[in-house]
């Protein structure tokens, strides 16, 4: 802390969004060993957010006025060499799931196939849980992160949330094993969705040139290392996680673009395009060969929903308001599932929030999923000739030789496999009874399983419950109109397994690019739209999104893209924190950003802002040394470079491991060269609506609130505005400054 002509730290203020909001008198819940109290509307403290805005200081102006044409054109082919280097790797992980997958799908088939029927079904049950015991067991206690699918996670991420570990290598590991054994052990999940969240963390790691958990330093993309860098690459990474799953390209920069970054540009587009070929090229050509087929590229993504005959399967006018009426039926259906999941996960929260319970439940539901399986097999007893049919595992349960039970197909095949098969069998495959019965039992299956710690996706599951339900509505349909050619069940279930996964996780634009290529038909991508925007207005009117759901659960300070309705009036007002060495050694807060002011030694009114610190930045210095003696104020101190901050990053040493003795207490910091000098600021009249939207669109991490004199009265954190989003008890309960 200097005084003049240095600069130091200001004394700062919170600022209250809510002037109409008074402290409530609260009482604090008996805690019980039992149950967590939850409240959804209350943020997490354990959660930080990004800097996504570079700051300008004097080092990093100087390191890009030395950048010359040249140098410049290098760090862009860098880019572009790890774009690729993020598809190729995303691919290969691809490849090794399926691969895998596959054959221990295969192999427990086998054990089972000529067992009797009593055997078989405690052999599958116990097959069953032990394999998710083991996906769970090194998920809740190795790395809980990589539970789910972690969508919601990355789309944190790239909103500007510091979700912690979850760009790791371990998680990385954990991920991908963990959902190798959920889809082997027979759970209602799929593996595609994973694949978005393990792209995201290998293109977070090879785009730093050094990994943290292997504590090896590469030293290369040392210019990348810094929030606005990484979070670009994490884009790519995410759409060469969908591009492998679907075989997608384009779906998966539009899924980037709907569903994860808050910045766009051209060039961003290019690069992001360019990583997702690459990957789901990647996967086709080893896919290829190890198929047997080296040149024909015919395997473009883990899940190929197959060609759909355009003659067979076209659409008429007359068949619009069909199509419009089954995504009014995925929208309400999507919302019971999300309403179910969602009182099922505050019941984990609050009850099951150990680890050795959270595997039990895991092992339950697995042995749970077999047991129905076979109650439905011996209900149905819907036997169809194996000979001319394209099932991959066939099981004869209670069907005469040459047959196999439609049900075992529906239950015990992959989830992917049952999806083509509902797409691609001819009429007459399925019984309606047998659809029906397992329509119902695979969505509460499906929606128990969802939250599991466990490593799966929602993806799949959605799809194959609203293919079973499309094509019971086809079935329907033929019989009605007396076996009309154009009441195809294929097409229907096609139709119903956009309405299931559009009513569930709502996405749009993304989803319908997502369909078309995985069908490799454009013909029916107005029809898919149509559903799908149906679903979506059907679902928003009960409740949210699966993803926003579950953000919102775990009190994830996530800015959406507008600000709430009933914000317009508001504007920001001042409440008083402690000083700035306080808030650096008070281990209670985490306060990230501090306005730099000029220091006026006969007032302690606080003067003009002149710039923007952050706290890594300040614990850099104090770890570096970089005094100066009060009595040698005109000495040059140590000279830092920009390469000794990214060294740093991301994982900077607390402020409690930084030893400052007494002495150099007593000197001082000139804090010129590091703060950044024109950060963003607003004025102390600005409404709520014009601060979210600046932070939203800049992806800001702290915004400087003065007033008409530029004296700082107080600063925003996206952490202020999603408190007011949860509402005033959120408001109240954490009024912090984090700041």
């Amino acid at each position: 802390l200097t005084p003049s002509p240095f600069l130091r730290i200001g004394q700062l203020s919170n600022v209250d969004l809510n002037e109409d909001i008074h402290e409530l008198e609260t009482e604090v819940p008996r805690q019980r060993p039992n149950e967590i109290p939850h409240n959804e509307k209350l943020l997490s403290l354990k959660y930080e957010s990004l800097d996504y805005d570079n700051s300008e200081n004097q080092l990093f102006l100087e390191e890009e006025r030395r950048i010359n044409h040249a140098a410049f054109r290098t760090v862009e082919i860098k880019r572009w060499v790890i774009c690729a280097m993020i598809g190729i790797l995303t691919g290969l992980v691809a490849c090794f799931i399926d691969i895998v997958v596959e054959n221990l799908a295969g192999l427990k088939y086998r054990v089972v196939k000529d067992r009797g029927l009593s055997f078989s079904l405690l052999l599958w049950a116990t097959l069953n849980a032990s394999v998710v015991m083991v996906g769970s067991l090194i998920v809740a206690f190795i790395e809980p992160v990589a539970a789910g699918s972690g969508i919601p996670q990355i789309k944190c991420y790239l909103n500007g949330v510091k979700i912690p570990h979850v760009v790791r290598l371990k998680t990385l590991v954990i991920k991908v094993c963990g959902v190798i054994l959920s889809v082997v052990g027979g759970l209602a999940v799929g593996k595609e969705g994973p694949m978005i969240h393990s792209g995201s963390v290998i293109a977070a790691g090879i785009s730093q040139g050094r990994s943290t958990s292997l504590k090896r330093d590469f030293k290369i993309f040392e210019y990348f290392r810094r929030d606005t860098e990484k979070r670009d690459f994490v884009s790519a990474g995410a759409a060469a996680g969908v591009s492998a799953a679907f075989g997608a390209p384009v779906g998966g920069v539009l899924f980037s673009l709907e569903e994860g970054a808050s910045f766009w540009n051209q060039f961003l587009t290019w690069r992001i395009f360019f990583a997702s070929m690459i990957s789901t090229f990647t996967l086709n050509s080893v896919l290829s060969v190890y198929h047997g087929n080296a040149w024909d590229l015919s395997s473009p993504g883990l899940i190929n929903f197959g060609r759909f005959d355009n003659e067979k399967m076209g659409y008429t006018i007359q068949e619009i308001p069909i199509f419009i009426f089954m995504g009014v039926v995925g929208g309400i259906l999507g919302a019971l599932f999300n309403a179910l999941n969602y009182w099922l996960t505050m019941f984990r929260i609050r009850y099951i929030h150990r680890p050795c319970l959270q595997v039990v439940e895991a092992m339950l539901v697995a042995a749970v999923t077999a047991t129905v399986g076979f109650v439905m097999i011996y209900c149905s007893r819907d036997c169809q000739p194996i000979q001319g049919s394209s099932v991959a595992y066939p099981l004869q349960l209670f069907c005469a030789d040459g047959e196999y039970n439609s049900m075992a197909t529906a239950f015990f095949n992959t989830p992917e496999k049952s999806v083509v098969n509902l797409f691609h069998d001819p009429p007459g495959s399925y019984n309606p009874m047998t659809l029906g019965m397992f329509t119902l039992m695979y969505f509460f299956l499906a929606c128990w399983t969802y939250g599991l710690t466990v490593s799966a996706g929602v993806f799949i599951p959605s799809l194959l419950i609203g293919a079973a339900w499309g094509r019971l509505f086809g079935i329907s349909l033929s019989y009605l109109t007396k076996g009309s050619i154009w009441a195809d069940p294929g097409k229907y279930a096609l139709m119903g397994a956009a309405a299931q996964l559009g009513g569930i996780v709502r996405m749009t634009l993304s989803l319908t690019v997502i369909m078309m290529e995985a069908t490799g038909n454009v013909t029916y991508g107005f029809p898919i739209m149509l559903v799908l925007m149906t679903a979506k207005i059907v679902g928003d009117y009960f409740v949210e999104g699966l993803y926003d759901m579950h953000i919102q659960l775990q009190s994830v300070p996530f800015l959406h893209w507008e600000a709430p309705v009933t914000s317009h009036s508001l504007t920001a007002r001042i409440e008083r924190v402690g000083t700035v060495v306080d808030i650096l050694s008070d281990t209670s807060s985490n306060h990230n950003g501090f306005p730099v002011v000029e220091s006026n030694p006969d007032t302690t009114q606080v003067a003009g802002l002149r710039g923007l610190i952050l706290r890594s930045q300040l614990i850099v210095l104090l770890k570096h040394k970089v005094f100066v003696e009060r009595a040698n104020l005109n000495l040059v101190q140590r000279r830092l470079k920009l390469k000794d901050f990214r060294d740093a990053y991301p994982r900077f040493p607390p402020i409690q491991s930084i030893h400052v003795s007494q002495d150099e207490r007593e000197c001082m910091i000139d804090l010129s060269e590091f703060m950044n000098p024109s950060p963003y600021t607003v004025p102390q009249e600005a409404s709520l609506p014009r601060v979210f939207k600046l932070f939203r669109a800049l992806g800001l991490r702290h915004l400087v609130v003065v007033d008409n004199r530029n004296e700082v009265v107080g600063m925003v954190t996206r952490k202020d505005l999603a408190r007011y989003r949860l509402g005033k008890e959120g408001l109240e309960e954490l009024s912090l400054a984090q700041t």
